[in-house]
C-alpha cells in the first residue's frame, strides 16, 4: 500500500511593497479627497449665508417696495436732491397734502406742504414749525394717517378753513382730496393805494381805478357759499389775487406769490400759486365754506361779513387810461351776494389719526 500524502504547505511568497500596502495607500487618499471636498463645499456655501441674513435683515426693502418701507438717514433741508426727497414728496401727495412738482429737489412747495402736516397732523403751532424734514418727522408721515371732516357734508364738496393751524381742506363728501398751507388776515389795520380791476367791488367802470383804501385785515369765522370766481390774475381792494373763488363779499380763497407761515392778507385765503390753478375745478357754485377761528364755532358765528373798508380821506382817486393793467377779462357770470342763512349742520370732532408703522423683518 501506498502512504498517504501529506498536505501541501504555502509556502510564503514574496510581494512587492506596492502589492502589500496598495490597498491602504487607496483607503487613505480617498478619505483625504473626501475630507477636503467637504471642507471646500462648507467654504463655498459661507458668501451664501451671509447674503441670505442681509437680506432678511429689519429695514430691508425690496425694489417693488411701497414708499412708507424707507427709512429716513438724514435730515432734508432746502435745496436738497436724492431718492428720499422724492418720497418725501410722493408720500405727502398721496396724503393730499400737494408738494407741488415730485423731482426729487426739496424747495418751497415742498416746505409749505411740510408745515401744512406738522400743524393740521401733528398739532404743531406756528411758532414752532420746521423748515426741514428729520427722521422722526419721517416717521410719522410713513404711518397710517386718516384725516376726516370736522363737519358733515351738507354739499357734494365743502372746504373747511381752520385759521390757527393756517390750513386749507377740500372734501368731497367725507372724502379728502386736498390739504394746503394757508395764510390769511393778520387782524391788523391798514391804509394803501390800491389798484382795482373792471367788475371788482368798488370800481363800476370800465377801466382798472387806483384809490386810497383803509381797511381792517380780518378772516372772519363762520359758514359761507361760493357765489362767485374769476380766472387769471385780478387787482382789487385786498391786493393781488390769482383764480380768486368769492365766499364772504369780496374774501376770496385766491393763489399768492408769497404765503408765509403766518397770516398776511388783507382777509383773502391765499393758497400758493400752483393750487390755485386747479383748486378752481374742486368746488361748485353754493358750496359750503366753515371757517373755524379757534375762538367759537362757525355755527355761532353764521355769515358774518367782513368789516366793511372806508376811503382814505387823504388820497384823490385817479382813473388809469390804460386798459392793459389786467388781461384777463371781467368774468361773465352773475355774482351773487353770499347768504346769510345758517344751515344746519353736524359737529363731528376733528378726526386726524396717526398709526406707526411697522418695519419689515
Amino acid at each position: 500500500m501506498s502512504e498517504p500524502l501529506e498536505p501541501e504547505i504555502a509556502m510564503p511568497v514574496h510581494q512587492s511593497w506596492w502589492v502589500r500596502w496598495r490597498q491602504a495607500i487607496i483607503t487613505s487618499v480617498l478619505f483625504v479627497t473626501v475630507g477636503t471636498g467637504v471642507a471646500v463645499a462648507n467654504n463655498n456655501q459661507s458668501p451664501s449665508t451671509t447674503t441670505t441674513t442681509a437680506v432678511t435683515a429689519p429695514g430691508f426693502c425690496p425694489a417693488d417696495a411701497p414708499i412708507t418701507c424707507y427709512t429716513l438717514s438724514r435730515t432734508i433741508r432746502d435745496g436738497m436732491k436724492g431718492a428720499d426727497v422724492r418720497r418725501l414728496q410722493q408720500r405727502l401727495k398721496d396724503l393730499h397734502f400737494d408738494p407741488g412738482r415730485i423731482d426729487g429737489v426739496y424747495g418751497g412747495d415742498t416746505t409749505m406742504a411740510v408745515w401744512a402736516f406738522q400743524a393740521l397732523v401733528q398739532k404743531m403751532t406756528r411758532d414752532t414749525l420746521v423748515d426741514f424734514v428729520t427722521p422722526v418727522l419721517w416717521e410719522s408721515m410713513r404711518g397710517d394717517v386718516t384725516i376726516t371732516p370736522r363737519r358733515q357734508p351738507g354739499t357734494p364738496n365743502h372746504v373747511e378753513v381752520y385759521l390757527p393751524e393756517q390750513v386749507l381742506a377740500v372734501f368731497k363728501g367725507t372724502q379728502l382730496i386736498l390739504v394746503s398751507h394757508i395764510s390769511t388776515g393778520t387782524g391788523q389795520k391798514w391804509c394803501e393805494e390800491v389798484t382795482i380791476d373792471p367788475g371788482e367791488e368798488g370800481n363800476k367802470t370800465a377801466v382798472p381805478l387806483k384809490d386810497g383804501v383803509c381797511g381792517e385785515a380780518i378772516t372772519p369765522g363762520g359758514i359761507y357759499y361760493f357765489y362767485n370766481r374769476k380766472l387769471g390774475q385780478r387787482q382789487s381792494k385786498l391786493g393781488t389775487m390769482w383764480n380768486p373763488v368769492y365766499f364772504n363779499f369780496g374774501i376770496a380763497i385766491h393763489g399768492a406769490m408769497m404765503v408765509p407761515k403766518e397770516p398776511a392778507s388783507h382777509g383773502c385765503v391765499r393758497i400758493p400759486i400752483f393750487v390755485s390753478n386747479y383748486f378752481p375745478a374742486l368746488v361748485q357754485y353754493n358750496d359750503r365754506v366753515y371757517v373755524f377761528d379757534g375762538v367759537k364755532q362757525p355755527e355761532d358765528y353764521g355769515s358774518l361779513a367782513p368789516p366793511w373798508d372806508k376811503k382814505d380821506p387823504n388820497y384823490t382817486t385817479t382813473t388809469s387810461t390804460s386798459t392793459t393793467t389786467s388781461t384777463v377779462p371781467v368774468a361773465t357770470s352773475t355774482t351773487v351776494a353770499p347768504k346769510s342763512t345758517v344751515p344746519k349742520t353736524t359737529v363731528a370732532p376733528v378726526g386726524v389719526t396717526t398709526t406707526a408703522p411697522v418695519v419689515p423683518s
